[in-house]
């Protein structure tokens, strides 16, 4: 029996430590070393799957790195393969997802939170697809905006490795802070939508703690997730289920054939594949033109010889497409706060 209760009182010590707690306020998820001095091995493309799935810092969360909530993985496939769980991507580069995927142990190691549950545990379990979401943080400067990205996948799967990290990563080296959600798939578009608009009101509410700046975010989404992100910037947060919160100051959008538009549409800056046969250009353009009528500020990219799913484009016609759409962001920003000044009558 003492063991027992020494038992317990050590586990409810370690949840503490670790920020995991039962209540109405979802709190950080790591049960990495936080601050600790044990080292954390960055990963090699050579490592294997199971290699991820068992890294100490991702302890807790590791599963919702990867694609697929409902199948297995072979624990034996490199990391250099990871592509063949991407079905609906192109250009999978191992080494820049190896890379993103270090970023996020190394601040493990140096004691940040890398990983946040966006629904309480009550809400998990009464709804138990819940436990498939979260927001991952890669940190920019402190009290800076953030993006948020949503990933594509079909609705099937959430290509977070190769569309989500690598974009959070580019985000967070030019100061700003980048979330990537994973939200839940295989129930269609508005479940998937609904856990971004979850995200985005997880974050105005605990701005302080993340240490972020709600004033002119942005939302980024990649195919499926593009579809989210637009959603969010036509309708906003409270159409979705959420609080009525601020839209976004800029929507990037990459290789989606959405079409809807609403009354009042965000900048928006949209990327795709010449070649793309799932998201064509001239799907996409039909929808560039009517916001354009709109007065929509737009900025469009078609890039010669790619296809759906490319990610960031290393090595591509489209390499250094996402710091064009940073600085589409961040102009809409400082415009942005013009008007705010401009309106209040500041000098």
């Amino acid at each position: 029996m003492k063991l027992n209760v020494a038992l317990l009182i050590l586990s409810v010590g370690l949840r503490t430590a670790f920020g995991v707690f039962d209540g109405a306020i979802s709190a950080p998820v790591s049960d990495a070393p936080r601050g600790s001095q044990l080292s954390l091995k960055p990963l090699r493309v050579d490592d294997t799957i199971g290699a991820l799935l068992s890294h100490p810092a991702f302890a807790g969360f590791a599963r919702l790195l990867l694609p697929w909530d409902d199948r297995p993985y072979d624990e034996t496939t490199s990391l250099r393969d990871i592509a063949s769980f991407l079905p609906y991507h192109s250009h999978v580069e191992p080494g820049v997802i190896v890379s993103s995927l270090n970023r996020l142990i190394a601040d493990v190691q140096s004691g940040k939170t890398v990983f946040y549950d966006i629904y309480s545990n009550v809400e998990k379990q009464r709804e138990l697809s819940l436990k498939d979401t979260g927001l991952f943080l890669v940190r920019g400067n402190p009290g800076a905006p953030f993006a948020i990205v949503a990933p594509g996948g079909g609705f099937h799967y959430v290509g977070s490795v190769h569309e989500g990290f690598p974009h959070a990563v580019e985000i967070s080296k030019r100061g700003y802070n980048a979330f990537v959600l994973k939200y839940r798939a295989g129930q269609g578009g508005s479940v998937a939508t609904r856990d971004l608009a979850a995200a985005v009101a997880y974050v105005f509410a605990h701005a302080d703690t993340l240490d972020v700046s709600t004033h002119g975010y942005s939302l980024w989404g990649s195919s499926a997730g593009a579809r989210m992100a637009a959603s969010i910037g036509s309708h906003g947060t409270a159409a979705f289920g959420a609080a009525r919160l601020p839209k976004p100051s800029a929507v990037v959008i990459a290789y989606t054939g959405h079409a809807d538009i609403g009354p009042d549409e965000p900048p928006t800056f949209v990327v795709g594949g010449g070649r793309d046969s799932i998201a064509p250009p001239s799907s996409m353009e039909r929808r560039v033109n009517r916001l354009r009528r709109a007065g929509t500020p737009v900025e469009y990219r078609t890039y010669a010889g790619l296809g759906h799913g490319f990610g960031l484009g290393v090595g591509t016609s489209a390499e250094g497409w996402i710091a064009e759409a940073i600085r589409f962001w961040t102009g809409h920003i400082t415009s942005e706060g013009a008007r705010d000044r401009q309106s209040r009558g500041d000098q």
